[in-house]
């Protein structure tokens, strides 16, 4: 087993702590959003904490605002958080059991996944997945909250692009995997299908069309 201290870097940490600084912006610009449509503010604490996924979040708020069904966001949100059906094979042996494992899952998203598979050795994989998932865990419903208490003060995400901040750094972290052909080529696949549906459905669903990407997978480089 390796040393306590060397279990996970300092670069490793330092980019986590720059991913959760991220999602803290957009926290800020989701809280703004659901204030300015007219949600109460027990609204985004509720999704904040008990569903903690951002991109369901947007989508609810969005679909709500525009007129439609509590009903229909909700199942909207769920179908666009299927992806974690995969993203949980993947960090199966990272959540652990039981009422840890409980936890585990809650915490599973984007950023503590590209984290924990990226890293070499399993006691690496599993600090930075629960690092990175705890970290988000908090900062996100104080983020969320701070841009609703203060969502008056902030211009619209739309025209300042607060929303490409947390994609952005997203991208950079997963570019060292796309080194592989075997994994170079389901991403590319998934990203071509993602983009060709963006124009025919709603906000937030494109990315369940770049899961189809998995089925150009290759089990031998």
């Amino acid at each position: 087993m390796l040393p306590q201290k060397e279990i996970v870097g300092k670069g490793v940490v330092k980019a986590i702590f720059l991913v959760c600084i991220a999602d803290g912006i957009v926290g800020l610009s989701y809280g703004s959003l659901a204030t300015a449509d007219g949600f109460p503010l027990w609204v985004p604490l509720a999704l904040s904490t008990l569903v903690l996924a951002g991109a369901s979040e947007f989508l609810f708020i969005g679909i709500v605002a525009s007129g439609g069904s509590p009903l229909t966001a909700a199942a909207a949100g769920l179908l666009v958080n299927a992806r974690h059906l995969p993203f949980g094979i993947a960090v199966k042996d990272l959540v652990g059991r039981g009422s840890r494992g409980l936890l585990g899952c809650h915490i599973m998203n984007d950023e503590s996944v590209v984290f924990g598979i990226s890293q070499s050795q399993p006691e690496q994989r599993r600090a930075a997945f629960w690092i990175c998932g705890i970290g988000i865990g908090l900062i996100w419903p104080i983020s969320v909250m701070t841009g609703a208490a203060i969502g008056q003060f902030i211009p619209d995400i739309s025209t300042i692009g607060l929303d490409a901040v947390f994609p952005t750094i997203l991208i950079a972290l997963i570019f060292p995997a796309l080194r592989q052909r075997r994994t170079r080529l389901p991403a590319s696949v998934g990203a071509v299908l993602s983009l060709a549906a963006t124009p025919f459905v709603p906000a937030g669903m494109p990315v369940l069309f770049s899961l189809l990407g998995l089925l150009a997978w290759r089990s031998r480089k």
